[in-house]
């Protein structure tokens, strides 16, 4: 479609600024937004579209402009609800870079624009297939009731007989056609096999659709970009669409189609990440007043107004548990808190349910490269507890269990993801101890190898507490000088001196029970303690000399 064509079209609130000259440049897709450098993102011939929030002083015009010329950009729309009137500034660069410039009026969006555009290239690259993109558009501007992804999906199986997913990027179902019926649902492993594909994909830089046979079936996948400066920002947030079928056969009009419906699709996203913006905002603020030392009343204060809009239609103050995310990169190059957010928003869903809203139940604010989730965990009645009352908390193994494949293909060489959870906390007075504990446990799950690391609070009561900060030399000191003469003779005379070791402190040192796990004689044990006890000149015998062992085999 030529740029001439928006100016026709009156419910999209364009008006032409400068570039009339300019208005028969093709337009060949459509791009949201408000980075100050968003030129990787560009492949030519795009309407961009910007709520100006990358200006902050005139002179960011020039530059912003300039960037958008070089990657040959059919054109630039500027929102007005941020700035009111569009700067002269602005006019001014893209006059000399002869770029046209549309302003777009308050009381339209650019989901409206995006839809319009990406419906009008859609039908003229695919023909008969324009059909669906406007039968998409519609359901995905009729609201809740007829739209969303689970709607567009839909189409893709009764008008081109496509069975699709849209996942997270731990794998999650957020949506597919499969939730009205039309056939089994994703198994939850296929899931995350496509999502760490997806992930490690996307960090390598290859480009979508990425094409995954698993058994008999053939799965492309197409990524649902996110607007990051870099790739690192986005790759553990971004949604992808995972299409059975292979579409390396495909017609470019097809791969076309369904590049425009991610497109849909990342409407979507953007429409629903704005809606967190409440419990985000909220969350922030019990965090910084936990953090500044406030008097539990202001917290509790605080916690009144969250319980409602996390937990809507709760008659009782929740239990709350904290937990603490951090993303490192290495370089330290790239801000960790942000995509540690996101992360956690996901990592906290129960990966078995399906939709984008069970997120809406938690509240994740962050600093620096840590966020910070504020969990509300309603009390359920028990007849075993003391106060009648119990609550079922988050385990830090749990939260990995599902995830933990996928999210270390994300993270490359080069990242790394650490979590803490604290205990439940049922007032204002335990917060700051639980938001403690949480930033503790986190340091312990640090102190693991490991990609993907989490820790919970019960490990703070535990002499594993102690082992992961013991300094690398001292480790391997301590451990040689103990354990290296057992496994020089177990290499020698084929021996077992160290399996023996290990279930002899498991059994507490009683030989009957080490005898019976081991299979042997309890003469032909003692023989074997002796061995070590000659080797290393301790006596097992001694509480000092297994604790000792006990410790080296657990460093080792």
């Amino acid at each position: 479609m030529r740029l001439r064509a928006l100016l026709d079209t009156g419910t999209l609130g364009l008006r032409l600024l400068g570039g009339e000259e300019e208005l028969d440049r093709t337009v060949r897709g459509v791009m949201t937004t408000d980075l100050r450098d968003p030129s990787r993102y560009l492949s030519g011939g795009e309407l961009v579209l910007t709520g100006l929030a990358w200006r902050r002083e005139p002179a960011d015009s020039e530059r912003f402009v300039r960037i958008l010329a070089a990657a040959g950009v059919a054109g630039l729309a500027a929102g007005e609800a941020e700035l009111g009137a569009v700067p002269e500034d602005l006019v001014v660069a893209c006059a000399r870079h002869r770029l046209p410039l549309f302003s777009v009026v308050e009381d339209v969006s650019f989901a409206s624009i995006t839809e319009y555009v990406v419906r009008q290239v859609s039908g003229e690259r695919a023909g008969d297939l324009a059909a669906v993109v406007d039968r998409h558009r519609r359901l995905m501007t009729s609201g809740p009731a007829g739209g969303g992804p689970e709607a567009v999906l839909e189409l893709l199986g009764s008008d081109l007989d496509l069975r699709a997913w849209v996942l997270s990027p731990t794998g999650r179902q957020i949506a597919g056609s499969t939730l009205a019926g039309s056939g089994p649902e994703l198994p939850a492993e296929t899931g995350a096999r496509l999502a760490g594909e997806h992930l490690a994909a996307s960090r390598t830089g290859r480009r979508g659709p990425y094409r995954l046979p698993l058994g008999s079936t053939t799965y492309s996948l197409f990524p649902i970009r996110g607007n990051g400066r870099d790739l690192r920002e986005t790759v553990l947030s971004d949604w992808l669409l995972a299409v059975e079928a292979d579409a390396g056969d495909w017609a470019e009009e097809r791969l076309d189609l369904l590049h425009g419906v991610t497109q849909l699709i990342a409407v979507e996203r953007d429409r629903r990440d704005a809606a967190r913006t409440v419990r985000r905002r909220l969350a922030q603020e019990v965090l910084e007043l936990v953090q500044t030392g406030a008097a539990p009343a202001e917290i509790a204060a605080r916690l009144r107004v969250a319980a409602p809009v996390l937990l809507p239609g709760l008659g009782t103050a929740p239990h709350w548990q904290v937990v603490v995310a951090r993303v490192e990169w290495t370089g330290g190059d790239v801000p960790g808190g942000p995509v540690a957010q996101t992360l956690l928003e996901e990592v906290l869903v129960d990966p078995g349910t399906f939709g984008p809203d069970p997120s809406d139940r938690i509240a994740v604010a962050h600093t620096g490269d840590e966020a910070v989730a504020l969990v509300p965990l309603p009390a359920v009645p028990d007849d075993d507890a003391r106060d009648g009352r119990s609550t079922a908390g988050l385990q830090a193994d749990a939260l990995l269990a599902a995830v933990q494949e996928p999210l270390t293909r994300g993270l490359g060489d080069d990242g790394r993801l650490t979590i803490g959870v604290s205990a439940s906390v049922h007032s204002a007075e335990g917060l700051r101890g639980a938001l403690e504990e949480a930033r503790h446990a986190r340091r312990v799950a640090a102190a693991r190898p490991g990609r993907v690391c989490a820790a919970g609070h019960e490990e703070l009561a535990s002499h594993v507490l102690l082992l992961p900060f013991v300094p690398d030399d001292v480790r391997r000191a301590f451990t040689a000088r103990l354990l290296d003469p057992l496994r020089d003779y177990d290499r020698r005379h084929r021996a077992e001196l160290i399996p023996t070791l290990e279930a002899f402190l498991d059994c507490d040192g009683s030989w009957t029970r080490c005898a019976t796990r081991l299979h042997l004689h309890v003469n032909t044990l003692r023989y074997r303690v002796g061995r070590i006890e000659q080797l290393t000149g301790r006596d097992l015998a001694r509480l000092e000399d297994k604790l000792d062992f006990f410790l080296a085999l657990r460093m080792s």
